[in-house]
Formats: C-alpha cells, structure tokens, sequence
C-alpha cells in the first residue's frame, strides 16, 4: 500500500491548517499518482492554541470534502492519548464516536514509544471490531537490540492490526540498517509491514526502496517531502518507482502541478528538507523536532547555531 501522510506529517510546519482548494488539489493529485491511501491529518484530543482542520480531521470535516472514490482515508492517534489519563476506552469513544460502517475513516495508525506499545496495543482490537483498518508505528527502533526488536513483533502478532509500521524517527538509518531491523521483526511478525522513513541523512527514498526490496508492503511518502524536521521520502519520487514496480502507467501531471502552484512556494517559507543541520542530528541521534525549533527561534542566530554545533559534534 502506497500512503501519503503530507497533511499529517506536514502540519508540523503550518499547524495543520491546509486550505479546501489545496486539499482537493492534492486528492485528485494522489489518486492520479497512483496513491493508495491518504492520512489526511491527525485525530486528537487535545487542542493547543490554533490548529487548522487537520489536526483533528473530524468524520464532520472530511464529509465536507470530495474524495475521489479509489482512495482509502486514514488519520492517525498518538499512542500517548490512549495511555495517558484519559482512559483507553473512554479515549476511543470519543475519537471515533462513529462505527467505521457510519465513517469516511477507513484505516486508524496510531504512533507511540517502544514504552508505550503494549498499552497502546489494546487499542487494536475495540478498533477492529468497529470495522476499522488499524496500523501501528513504532518510534525510535533503530537504536533497539535485536531481541528488543523481537520481543515487540512477539506483542504485535497477538493482536489483529493491519500493518506494522516502524518509523526511521531520528533520520539515522542506511539501507543495510533498515533491512536488518525487518529481518529481525520477520522472525516473530508475518503479517504486512511498513516504513516510515526520514531524510535526515538523504536516505529516506533509499530506505524505502530498499524495504520494498526486502518484503515490506506498506510505504510512506510525502509530497516534496514536507514532514517534521527534514522531512520524509518524496512522494513525487516514491510515485515514479512505485509505478515502475507495479507496471502500471500513473499521470504525474496534476501532482507536478500541486508542487508547483503550493508546495514549492510554502517548502520556500518554511524550509522543511534536509540540510547540514538535519544531516549531524541524524548521525547524532538529535530528534529533528529541537532542530526544526532552534532554526525557527529568533532568539538564536545562525552563527550561534552553527557554533553549537561544532561544540557538540
């Protein structure tokens, strides 16, 4: 399954707030590039200063659209909303008020810790049984051991999900990296798996090839990569090589287009793309969140910062 998460993983840079005209651009767009699926934004509870439509990605707001019919809608839950005070159910109930029969939500992934997994895992099933596809991401398991990695595919395959994601969430992984972390979730997991790259170090298109490569079936992309930090793999890119594979012909036009009417002009404004900055977080292990932070604060010059990091590094 080819995802586009450019609403969601984007959001970070312009809170979520995408216009109707660009989001029904982009739809068309993805559906012309070949895209499966469309994680349209975020579904929390929380609501922290202004946010726009795509952080919360309401059953009422995505009714508001038109979605071509060939593409399946996602939004994702933090696993901390499904583990924190709130309790789980209560959470559930009232993100997803509506059976997936009464929704235009088709699939549910929820993103949490290594520390937050097995809890969160709970999840699956009341979701399952509402008719929902459900996906899960596991964060920050490049730096886990082998058995560590395995002993949470052992926790995955006693629930029903849909696909096991694991997200490249510092940018640090090669190619060879990402393959052996498959190989050790494939010793416990044989249901569908899934990346989640960054491009921290460049690699995030690479990463993902390579995971094609080595049996994964679920990958995500962005459109020109717009994603917290340096962002992901391109979708605009991804589309070409997911076409190629597939031998089926897709009309790169409209999406081309949308690059060049909105996304170029707003990756200008905001800056999102690998960079040297990016790249030494990635081989340090630095969460591209305090990066993309320190480059935005008016507080902190560029010399400044770049004097930070020659200390550090």
């Amino acid at each position: 399954m080819f995802l586009d998460c450019t609403f969601r993983d984007g959001g970070y840079y312009n809170a979520w707030d995408f216009s109707p005209d660009l989001i029904h651009q982009y739809l068309d767009a993805m559906q012309a590039a070949g895209v499966d699926v469309v994680e349209l934004g975020f579904r929390t509870l929380k609501n922290q200063g202004f946010q726009g439509p795509c952080a919360f990605t309401t059953d009422e707001f995505i009714r508001s659209l038109t979605i071509p019919t060939e593409l399946t809608i996602g939004v994702m839950v933090n696993g901390n909303e499904l583990v924190g005070e709130v309790p789980q159910q209560e959470a559930l109930e009232r993100l997803f008020p509506n059976a997936a029969a009464e929704s235009p939500v088709d699939l549910v992934r929820i993103a949490c810790h290594v520390h937050e997994f097995e809890k969160a895992l709970l999840a699956v099933t009341w979701l399952k049984e509402r008719g929902y596809q459900v996906g899960f991401n596991l964060m920050q398991v490049a730096d886990r051991t082998e058995e560590e990695v395995k002993a949470l595919a052992r926790q995955a395959k006693a629930y029903p999900m849909d696909a096991l994601y694991f997200a490249d969430s510092m940018g640090s992984m090669n190619p060879d990296q990402a393959a052996q972390i498959i190989q050790w979730f494939r010793s416990e997991w044989k249901g569908p798996m899934g990346i989640h790259t960054h491009d921290n170090l460049g690699l995030a298109l690479s990463n993902t090839l390579r995971a094609l490569d080595e049996g994964v079936t679920w990958v995500d992309s962005t459109v020109t990569g717009m994603g917290r930090g340096p962002g992901n793999a391109r979708t605009e890119e991804l589309a070409i090589e997911i076409a190629e594979r597939r031998g089926k012909p897709v009309n790169m036009v409209p999406l081309m287009t949308l690059l060049r009417e909105h996304f170029k002009p707003m990756q200008a404004h905001y800056g999102w793309g690998t960079n040297p900055y990016y790249y030494l977080a990635g081989k340090y292990g630095i969460h591209p969140t305090y990066i993309q932070e320190m480059l935005s604060d008016s507080r902190y010059s560029r010399t400044e910062f770049d004097s930070g990091y020659v200390t550090h590094a």
